[in-house]
């Protein structure tokens, strides 16, 4: 696996700032879609490799086109029935919108529960919203009714993240299947099971030949179609993988071929993890929160996350490293270097908290407090930056616009859970010697 990551080509345009205390520290710029025209471009590709990434942009291609033209099928029936019946809705509203939390799929609760009627009625509903290319929208109770024929699969009624790893969505949903499935032996729980492979082959068929995984598939454009570690959504499609690929409690029952499938999809992730940890001044650090999915660099995200090395996604990243069970030499030197990363980068002395109602919350001094991270670190500076809707990137966090500055977790305590299992986790891993 090529290791490309070029930290001056990274910054982008902050390292062009010179000023060391500007409001207003350079403009995000967005990653790149996916394309035929982006990969001609990529010189080092072996034939193989561009074959490879060929197929799956035709694939991808296919498949939103047979998602769509499944959806309008199935409208037009509707609007069919609806000549012959006044009582008819062409057309059924969105699901409803989940106010947070879990979207109505609880996965701590009691195995016994998984076989009530409540979590059946759960279960209907995600496999009723299952889409054609097997994955889930985002963002939808599934406390509520079971999709109509013609409803669309995601709150927004649009065709937007049909199909994506973000929030939690398809690894929540098969998780939440396989629980249910497990306390319904036999055909009560066939659909369940049926509804969970063709999950598992969705995600097969949406990982990157390079082993990366896209925040929506198929394939959305934008910064969509960067790797996404952001709010840990690769991250968790490799420990489902692992665990399925185990083949063991929930996961008991799939097919042993399939299994293996899943196993190689998870050890292909790992490797493009590990290809893509950044290099800064010759050390190893963390990760982004997007990478370019062909050339594994850096990449923005949303408006206001810029090209950036983040800590809470690198501390989840290191925990699932720590987590394997037999982890390479490389993975180990990877880990160490992480954590050294996170221990340099955390603040001391600082909160981040509300000073009024009125001001929302602010960094400022706080004797004792921490250790804190900021979410965002300029590459070349190892500085923490932020990021505003206009692109514009900060080096203060107290000079975003108060939306900004308070709908977005700039700062936070998280790392400190992945530094805590390192110090355990190290003593039996020791530092690899170098080659």
């Amino acid at each position: 696996m090529r290791n490309i990551l070029n930290t001056t080509a990274a910054c982008l345009v902050v390292c062009a700032v010179p000023a060391a205390h500007a409001a207003v520290i350079g403009t995000m710029q967005p990653a790149e879609a996916v394309t035929e025209a982006r990969l001609a471009g990529v010189a080092d590709l072996a034939p193989q490799e561009r074959e490879a990434w060929l197929a799956y942009l035709a694939r991808s291609r296919e498949q939103m086109a047979a998602d769509k033209a499944a959806l309008a099928a199935e409208r037009a029936g509707a609007i069919a029935l609806a000549g012959t019946r006044a009582e008819a809705e062409p057309v059924p509203a969105a699901p409803p919108h989940a106010q947070g939390g879990d979207g109505g799929m609880p996965l701590r609760r009691p195995a016994a529960w998984y076989g009530t009627p409540e979590a059946r009625r759960v279960a209907a509903n995600i496999v009723s919203f299952q889409t054609p290319a097997g994955g889930w929208g985002k963002n939808v109770d599934r406390t509520g009714p079971a999709r109509l024929r013609g409803q669309s699969y995601v709150a927004d009624a649009g065709w937007s993240y049909v199909g994506t790893i973000d929030n939690n969505a398809t690894t929540s949903e098969l998780r939440f299947l396989a629980r249910v499935q497990a306390q319904a032996s036999g055909a009560p729980g066939d659909g369940y099971r049926a509804a969970i492979l063709k999950g598992m082959r969705y995600l097969l068929n949406a990982q990157y030949p390079n082993g990366g995984y896209p925040q929506v598939y198929p394939l959305a454009g934008g910064y969509h179609d960067a790797i996404t570690f952001n709010d840990n959504a690769m991250a968790a499609v490799v420990e489902l993988l692992a665990d399925v690929g185990g083949g063991q409690g929930d996961y008991a029952f799939v097919p042993g071929a399939v299994a293996g499938e899943v196993r190689a999809a998870a050890g292909k992730a790992i490797r493009l993890i590990l290809s893509t940890q950044v290099v800064a001044g010759g050390v190893r650090t963390g990760w982004c929160q997007q990478h370019d999915a062909l050339t594994l660099a850096p990449a923005g995200a949303r408006n206001f996350e810029p090209v950036s090395l983040t800590s809470a996604e690198s501390a989840h990243l290191l925990m699932l490293l720590m987590r394997q069970p037999a982890p390479e030499p490389e993975a180990v030197a990877a880990v160490h270097a992480g954590a050294a990363w996170l221990e340099r980068s955390a603040l001391r002395g600082m909160e981040w908290s509300a000073a009024t109602p009125q001001a929302g919350r602010q960094l400022k001094a706080g004797p004792g407090a921490g250790p804190l991270w900021s979410r965002l670190y300029d590459i070349p500076t190892m500085k923490p930056i932020f990021g505003d809707r206009d692109r514009s990137i900060h080096d203060d966090v107290n000079d975003l616009s108060a939306e900004r500055r308070n709908g977005y977790a700039w700062y936070g305590t998280g790392p400190a859970a992945a530094l805590a299992l390192y110090a355990s986790w190290s003593r039996s891993h020791p530092m690899p010697a170098s080659p």
